[in-house]
């Protein structure tokens, strides 16, 4: 996503890997020929781990239309790059890509259309899902996500029935102070329990050190937003900075690997971990539900608990629950190009095939009035977690400055890790970094 590192969530959430977990350094590319109407689509994707997904459904959408659709997927960590490229093509470039919010339309305002008198709008179950600005509508969220600690509920029942537990079930395992107890208690007796470690490796390679620059990083951010009452800020004051250094000292001190080791680790490599049964818990998003199971992990193996970091009420915590992936039309394509593209985003979240290829295929919950229920156990957990009254953590990456400044902040943990850099540089790097790039963009 433009000026996002996610996620996604996914985005940087999984990565286009081999069977060895090695980066495709080349996008991932289908096109259909057909051109019934006269426009095209072509649909610069920023989530890797739904890229079979969108080739399935962009042939069904050609064979059922006749309107050629293009999917171009970014290789993991570069649809900044990527995207600016291909917007250099003129005619040839994407009718649809994506941004993560505010941030990432302040580069790409220019190349989106106001979608204010679409279909596609008029489908949102709520505007609060449209990114709006100056009384235009310049993307379309697609997809709702959730994140926290996937757990092996196997192998974490494994531990409750065992006689050093000090946690004897789930539902008392609401906070960080317990979850101190229950990762250490884990790693103590890891042989016991056959596994190697509490956590999966926190790697910070490029395909996984978003999940702490941006998604672990939002916990200090949102909090502080609570308790100023604020939505964003030119200057982050690092109020719970201690809380970050405290779950990151959790992770990378009872893990799978030394933490000297953490520079070179991939997301591929945490994920393996997880599913082969190394490791209790694994910090990620809902997009991760077809991986998992596809990897032999069954529903009932599967949980997910908030991310808890010593803060607030962690006893009715709930799950990290938002988007930052916002459909924008290039407003720069054809008429017939962008009459298109509306048509099949459209279709998408409108039709029987795109909203079950979108619950199912992609495990997605879209925001949009036809949706269908997802089979994905984690988008039912945090479903569980708000319906019991659990308040979800709202995702502030949109408020995050730059790039660079999540590329400082993943740097500065990454050599706190290894042991040649100290918690003040990642202090440095998170509020002073802040309020610089801040300015930047404010230039």
């Amino acid at each position: 996503m433009a000026g996002s590192a996610l996620a996604g969530c996914g985005g940087n959430a999984s990565s286009n890997t081999d069977s060895k977990g090695d980066s495709k350094a080349e996008s991932s590319k289908t096109e259909s020929k057909a051109d019934a109407t006269g426009g095209k689509v072509y649909y610069l994707n920023f989530k890797p781990e739904q890229d079979q997904a969108w080739q399935d459904l962009a042939k069904k959408y050609t064979e059922e239309t006749g309107t050629e659709v293009t999917v171009v997927t970014a290789a993991e960590g570069t649809y900044e790059q990527t995207l600016t490229s291909e917007m250099a093509k003129g005619d040839e470039a994407p009718t649809l890509f994506q941004v993560n919010g505010p941030v990432g339309l302040a580069k790409w305002e220019d190349f989106c259309k106001d979608l204010s008198g679409t279909d596609i709008y008029g489908q949102l179950t709520s505007k609060d899902y449209a990114l709006e600005k100056d009384g235009k509508v310049y993307g379309i969220a697609y997809v709702i996500e959730s994140y926290g600690l996937i757990y092996n509920k196997t192998l974490l029942n494994k531990y409750f029935e065992s006689d050093f537990a000090t946690v004897k079930k789930i539902d008392d395992l609401n906070s960080f102070d317990k979850l101190k107890t229950v990762a250490e208690e884990i790693q103590k007796n890891a042989e016991a329990l056959g596994v190697k470690a509490a956590f999966t490796s926190a790697g910070m390679d490029s395909s996984s050190d978003w999940r702490f620059k941006t998604h672990l990083a939002n916990l200090p951010i949102y909090f502080e937003y609570q308790a100023d009452g604020i939505t964003d800020t030119d200057a982050i004051k690092g109020t719970y900075l201690e809380n970050y250094k405290n779950i990151w000292d959790l992770y990378i001190n009872n893990s799978t690997c030394k933490p000297s080791e953490l520079a070179s680790k991939t997301g591929a490599e945490s994920e393996a971990e997880f599913i082969n049964g190394d490791a209790v818990f694994f910090q990620n998003g809902s997009w991760e539900y077809s991986a998992v199971t596809e990897g032999g992990l069954k529903d009932e193996d599967l949980g997910m608990l908030p991310i808890y970091i010593g803060v607030g009420d962690e006893a009715n915590q709930g799950l990290c629950t938002g988007t930052e992936n916002y459909w924008c039309v290039n407003s720069n394509a054809s008429e017939a190009n962008q009459a298109a593209t509306e048509a099949f985003i459209n279709w998408c979240v409108t039709s029987e095939t795109g909203t079950k290829a979108m619950a199912e295929a992609m495990g997605f919950v879209i925001p949009f009035k036809a949706a269908q229920e997802s089979k994905n156990v984690f988008v039912k957990a945090d479903k569980e977690y708000t319906d019991a009254g659990k308040k979800p953590v709202s995702w502030n990456f949109t408020t995050m400055p730059s790039e660079d400044w999540k590329n400082g902040v993943g740097a500065a943990l990454t050599q706190y890790a290894a042991g040649t850099g100290d918690w003040d540089a990642v202090k440095t790097a998170f509020v002073d970094g802040w309020k610089t790039e801040k300015a930047k963009a404010a230039e």
